[in-house]
């Protein structure tokens, strides 16, 4: 497996360096598309003849692309390193989470610090998303901004092996720079969906008076606006596959770093169909270690939770564990509080523990 592991590494960076490149010319091809329309509208309009216009078009998109291109990729440079620099700024609001520190959080700090000097990595930074949903997330590009977000109610539900499955599986993937792929994917579908955001909001709240050129300026945005989002969409679908297959490697990497498959196995299914976080953003839910709700309700971002156990299963010699899916640690009741979307911190459970004469549940 560590063979398997330092392939997917290699495989990440190949992928990393292409998805690079390949965004560029999506948005070039975005930009001639653009120009084509435009073009078209105008010439059309002015010669009547539509074949001679189409031509004509094409010479000008081709123009634009051609001789404007150092000022597209300098677009494209700036908005790369503001996203850059505030990537983790940027998942944090996305994400509703806020930063944590050992004293507050000294148990969930003390785990990711023994993984990570396990791992061989530096410790990571380490955020909390207050709600009761059971899930985790890796995020950020280098060294200076990794960082492992886990939800409250992740940290409730799973008992001290099960958390340390789920951190290693996050921790894997920032060794295989899977979350670098990401967030890199991140910033290219965010400039395309910003755009096309952009153009519908003029569509909507643009004030076009009833004659023949306002309608057909509509006409050329609205083609516009369809012709960003095609392009959203279609940079949606290469990260689907990527999502889908580094799942199954950050699973094999947490058994490799906890040597526990069963508690990776009862982690996975404690979190199966618990993992919906509100109001959180679709880019961040892609790259949590479960997103049970379809891309745009059709498509499935993850690898079913029965085939990841099936398959960590399979290769351990590990019975699958008897629990039921989605259900709590064997004391149930004892982080039982009012559903709402800030639960208790652990300091506050701590000390109704401490009140109670209660063991520490991670003891």
């Amino acid at each position: 497996m560590a063979a398997g592991l330092k392939t997917h590494i290699w495989n990440n960076n190949l992928r990393s360096m292409m998805l690079i490149a390949f965004y560029p010319f999506i948005i070039s091809g975005l930009v001639w598309a653009a120009s084509f329309v435009l073009s078209f509208s105008m010439r059309s309009n002015e010669h009547g003849n539509n074949e001679q216009a189409g031509q004509q078009s094409i010479d000008f998109a081709y123009d634009v692309v051609f001789n404007y291109w150092p000022a597209i990729f300098a677009v494209i440079g700036i908005w790369f390193l503001i996203a850059y620099f505030f990537q983790t700024r940027m998942v944090r609001a996305l994400s509703h989470s806020r930063p944590v520190t050992r004293m507050e959080e000294p148990e969930l700090y003390n785990l990711v610090e023994n993984l990570s000097i396990t791992a061989g990595l530096p410790t990571p930074k380490i955020e909390i998303i207050e709600t009761h949903a059971r899930n985790a997330f890796a995020s950020g590009i280098d060294t200076k901004s990794y960082t492992v977000t886990v939800t409250r109610g992740l940290m409730q539900s799973l008992s001290k092996d099960e958390m340390e499955g789920v951190l290693a599986h996050e921790l894997t993937h920032i060794i295989n720079h899977d979350v670098r792929l990401l967030i890199i994917s991140v910033i290219f579908t965010g400039m395309i969906g910003f755009a096309a955001q952009l153009v519908w909001s003029m569509i909507r709240y643009s004030s076009f008076s009833r004659n023949r050129d306002s309608g057909r300026m509509m006409l050329v945005l609205f083609v516009i606006a369809v012709i960003l989002w095609i392009g959203y969409i279609a940079t949606m679908f290469t990260r689907f596959a990527l999502s889908r297959s580094r799942e199954f490697m950050a699973d094999a990497g947490a058994v490799e770093l906890t040597k526990n498959p069963d508690a990776m196995m009862r982690a996975l299914l404690r979190i199966s169909g618990k993992d919906a976080i509100p109001k959180v953003a679709g880019d961040v839910a892609m790259m949590c270690i479960e997103n049970s709700t379809p891309f745009m309700g059709l498509f499935t971002t993850h690898p079913p939770i029965e085939s990841r156990i099936k398959a960590l299963s399979e290769y351990t010699g590990t019975p699958v564990p008897e629990i039921k899916t989605g259900s709590r640690t064997e004391d149930e009741d004892r982080f039982s509080e009012p559903n709402h979307d800030n639960p208790p911190s652990w300091a506050t459970l701590a000390a109704k523990q401490k009140r109670g004469n209660k063991k520490d549940p991670w003891k």
